[in-house]
């Protein structure tokens, strides 16, 4: 090799990881070895190496109050999961919700005589309301009730298809849930970390109000006929009525007592709600909490030049993020295969099929075998052999995983520091990576199966190879990092993810020496000529 081929090689080296600490100016990281080996200064190579890869369990349990539910970091923005989805790899999931709810003021005045008419709580699973037209649009003559009166309008009902994950049909109809709204009888304090856990167990009494769901959310505008003003309006959501003799008594009935003076005797006095599903299949759904409604509509006297009349008014409870939030799930695993997966797994010799999924699920641990990182310094201290690429290459189980459930798109991958007593893998930093700006994993094949997802390694092998670093286990899990806002590209940190709140889980080829798609580090190394 001339002095000048030398010298381009070196000149190229430097400039590619240089721009790397820029913000990843080079767009395809796994390209980084085409440019050195494109005018033959260097020979390039690329070396599978067999990973150690298993299954972690983390006993369905995970951080899902208010600090975790949110989707962007610093945003009111929150998410939360309603449903429940069996099916026999990872047995049974269902997703409840948790809240309290405050006065929108305190010491509330309802007038005299006050009397409820109704009561509803408004739901806003996330639709697909941009994609296309609505499923229907239902427009029609109707009487609308404005106090004791009716009067005449018209109205139009547009219908749309909530997002979802599971078993969206049976028997070939829409799924049905009923939604149940219950009293909760325990104070579920914030501070307490008890109520910061997924598995969180709360006493609930009374049974507020229940629907059947069949999986679409509504638009609804009412006008008046007289004079087309609008009448009644309600954004997109879903609409549970609620027991209007229970919020007679619990609400109105407890006019100017110390119950309803401020908002730490009032979370005290009616604890909260609990929103869940009856049944133990289906599917599951995201909706946003701080979208959420609790409306309260009453009459009650009103005494204008000697006539008393009563006009209907409405009295708000706040649900937003000023209460305490828990996403609930329970999972039974009974007779599922991760069951056995979890039962047999080895962090030392790894595991041949790989369970992961989102919501205190399992996830995935991998690590490079101690014997590949000393041949690959052997080729890099005898060999001159410098590492330009590396990716972790995984892939969707052909047999285990063949179904119609869409294949995930969201991970973290993040190194392992310590382990806590719970068995939960601590991090305190992103790989080295993803602080240089390279795209952390890209995806293929989704539509098809098996699909098989690349994750960017190469600044992590590199430090482990060339300069010493620990070869530590890295975790892989599902849902993704927050950015710090919607209009930012910059994550809030190595702690904040959509793991609380994702959906989706799949199962994964792992150690395996018999399949061709197991779990691979897949290194482009070049030498010299």
């Amino acid at each position: 090799m001339t002095h000048n081929v030398k010298r381009t090689f070196a000149m190229l080296l430097l400039a590619i990881f240089g721009s790397v600490l820029l913000y990843n100016c080079e767009p395809e990281p796994d390209s980084l070895g085409e440019q050195l080996f494109a005018n033959e200064a260097t020979e390039g190579t690329v070396t599978p190496y067999d990973l150690i890869a298993y299954n972690i369990n983390n006993n369905d349990s995970i951080r899902s109050d208010a600090s975790k539910l949110i989707n962007l970091w610093g945003s009111t923005s929150s998410t939360a999961v309603l449903g429940a989805f069996n099916e026999s790899k990872f047995g049974m999931q269902k997703a409840s919700y948790l809240t309290q709810l405050r006065l929108s003021t305190d010491n509330p005045d309802f007038g005299t005589n006050a009397v409820v008419d109704s009561v509803v709580l408004v739901i806003r699973p996330s639709a697909a309301q941009y994609d296309g037209t609505a499923l229907g649009d239902i427009t029609g003559k109707a009487g609308f009730l404005n106090g004791d009166n009716t009067i005449p309008t018209n109205e139009s009902i547009k219908t749309y298809a909530v997002n979802k994950y599971g078993n969206i049909e049976t028997a070939g109809a829409p799924t049905l849930f009923n939604i149940n709204v219950n009293e909760v009888t325990t104070f579920l304090d914030a501070n307490n970390p008890s109520f910061t856990r997924s598995n969180v167990s709360v006493s609930t009494g009374a049974l507020l109000g229940t629907r059947v769901f069949n999986g679409n959310v509504t638009a609804m505008t009412i006008l008046k006929t007289s004079d087309n003003s609008t009448a009644f309006t309600s954004n997109l959501g879903f609409r549970i009525p609620l027991d209007k003799t229970f919020f007679q008594n619990k609400i109105i009935a407890k006019k100017g007592q110390p119950e309803l003076q401020d908002a730490s005797n009032f979370t005290r006095y009616f604890n909260g709600i609990r929103i869940s599903v009856a049944e133990n299949d289906g599917y599951l759904f995201q909706f946003s909490p701080n979208d959420m409604e609790m409306i309260m509509y009453y009459k009650s006297d009103v005494t204008t030049n000697g006539v008393v009349t009563r006009p209907q008014t409405t009295f708000t409870f706040n649900l937003k993020e000023a209460n305490a939030h828990i996403g609930q799930y329970e999972y039974n695993r009974a007779g599922s295969s991760l069951s056995t997966a979890l039962a047999t797994s080895s962090e030392q010799n790894g595991d041949p099929r790989l369970y992961t999924q989102a919501m205190g699920g399992p996830s995935i641990g991998v690590k490079i075998q101690d014997t590949d990182i000393n041949k690959l310094k052997t080729l890099y201290q005898n060999n001159k052999a410098a590492i330009v690429g590396a990716k972790i290459r995984i892939y969707t189980d052909k047999t285990n995983w063949d179904n119609a459930y869409a294949k995930p798109t969201k991970f973290t991958l993040l190194p392992v520091d310590s382990k806590a007593a719970t068995g939960e893998l601590i991090s305190s930093t992103f790989t080295q990576d993803m602080l240089l700006g390279f795209t952390p994993y890209k995806t293929y094949d989704l539509d098809k199966n098996p699909a098989y997802y690349d994750f960017t390694v190469t600044k992590t092998v590199k430090d482990i190879v060339e300069t010493g670093a620990e070869n530590k286990t890295l975790v892989i899990n599902l849902g993704e990092f927050l950015a710090l806002s919607s209009s930012s590209t910059t994550l809030a940190g190595y702690k904040y993810t959509s793991r609380s709140f994702a959906m989706d889980r799949a199962v994964f080829v792992g150690t395996d020496a018999s399949n061709a798609n197991r779990i691979q580090l897949l290194v482009t190394y070049g030498t010299k000529k």
